[in-house]
């Protein structure tokens, strides 16, 4: 039995497609319900953020997880495969009126992607003052509690829709193929049969 942990969503739509194509069946959650099991395998909706949780504790054997989540959460598992999709960025952005500057020795920096945030600034030598948020991120530059955020970009349509601008890329996101490292030994063969199949899918 393949366990598999997937991201509710897009990427879980993505993934079940191409999950079709390698069991040769139709993949469909029935109505608000979070396993299915078909054949050798054993699906899971959790959130993306929960992913690495999962696969870590073996709950899940393999999963699929935004490289900004391993990233941010110092994710230990074996990365497979970057799969190109659930494309976004991680992005500074700053009000439309505030002239972003790295040499700022003040920086107040919004995010709920501390860690991120903080590899990015000490890359570049800068101590800031970052601020933990869980949601509404926008908000924190526009009341005057912080100067940037860091956060997603997908398309940039929120931080336009409060004012706000595109200052720097910290990093490009797409969807990886994770596995837990316990279970990738145990069941190498058929987790690289799953990891080829995915290539050949996606034209990897």
């Amino acid at each position: 039995m393949i366990r598999v942990a997937l991201p509710k969503g897009r990427n879980a739509e993505k993934t079940l497609e191409i999950f079709e194509c390698f069991l040769n069946m139709p993949l469909q959650f029935e109505d608000r319900k979070l396993i299915l099991q078909k054949d050798a395998f054993s699906f899971m909706l959790v959130r993306n953020q929960d992913v690495p949780t999962y696969v870590e504790r073996g709950v899940a054997d393999i999963g699929v997880v935004g490289l900004d989540v391993l990233e941010e959460q110092k994710s230990p598992l074996v990365r497979l495969l970057n799969l190109g999709f659930g494309k976004c960025r991680v992005c500074i952005g700053s009000p439309n009126s505030y002239t972003f500057s790295f040499a700022n020795p003040n920086l107040r920096i919004a995010t709920k992607m501390v860690n991120i945030t903080k590899a990015f600034f000490i890359q570049k030598a800068m101590s800031v003052d970052i601020i933990k948020l869980y949601g509404s991120i926008e908000l924190a530059p526009l009341v005057g509690m912080a100067d940037a955020i860091v956060d997603l970009v997908e398309t940039g349509d929120t931080m336009r829709q409060n004012n706000l601008k595109i200052d720097h890329t910290i990093m490009e996101i797409s969807a990886y193929l994770v596995a837990n490292p316990n279970s990738f030994y145990r069941q190498k063969q058929k987790i690289l049969e799953i990891q080829n199949h995915f290539k050949n899918a996606l034209n990897l």
